[in-house]
């Protein structure tokens, strides 16, 4: 069963990590109780960077609890935070391999639609401190992923993540990951992805932008 090990929100504000001082919404913390979660994403949170982060096709980022080992072993300094990632919800299951671009689930009462990986940024390098991160990341496909709110509704810890719906089978989080950042000239493969149509807009713009390249 896949569910919600945390709700984690937080505003943007200046955070220093390993002597660099940043403005970012990346370390939130977990909240209990039941949080509205609206079109653009939980009630009380935010984000720094609007241009990259948040909006309608990213209202909620998601990243899988089954992956904290593997960071905390290559990161090497213990057990991690919780939201390491900057995520809203870390959950329990759902990796990138079993989720798919499209997929609808029922999180407490809302419904949410899978849009995109998340691509990780260099200010998730620099709250670890490790300037190759970003690469360590897309190297090993653990990116989590972003929803998009089609019914508003509560969501709090320890709900069930349920899915609903899947009408694209084959396109995974983890092959969307791998077209975009290994198999750029694969046209079957972006006409695939691109044929999605909750794909996210800004997905959708750099796979027209991979096929013009290939």
């Amino acid at each position: 069963m896949n569910t919600v090990i945390s709700l984690n929100i937080g505003q943007p504000k200046v955070e220093l990590f390993y002597g660099k001082s940043i403005t970012t919404g990346i370390a939130k913390k977990p909240v209990t109780g039941s949080v509205l979660l609206a079109r653009t994403g939980f009630e009380g949170d935010g984000v720094s960077d609007t241009r990259h982060h948040g909006g309608i096709d990213k209202a909620v980022c998601v990243y899988s609890i089954n992956h904290y080992v593997h960071w905390e072993r290559v990161l090497g300094g213990g057990t991690l935070p919780a939201a390491a990632f900057g995520e809203n919800l870390t959950v329990s299951g759902l990796v990138e391999g079993d989720v798919c671009i499209g997929d609808i689930y029922r999180i407490g009462s809302a419904t949410v639609e899978v849009t995109q990986p998340r691509q990780p940024c260099n200010t998730l390098a620099i709250r670890h401190g490790r300037p190759n991160l970003v690469k360590l990341v897309v190297d090993a496909g653990y990116t989590g992923f972003y929803l998009r709110v089609l019914q508003e509704g509560y969501v709090e810890a320890g709900v069930e993540v349920v899915l609903k719906e899947r009408m694209f089978p084959e396109v995974t989080i983890t092959y969307a990951n791998n077209v975009l950042h290994h198999d750029k000239k694969n046209l079957p493969a972006i006409r695939k992805v691109l044929s999605v149509p909750a794909l996210s807009e800004a997905w959708q713009r750099s796979f027209r932008e991979l096929m013009e390249k290939a």
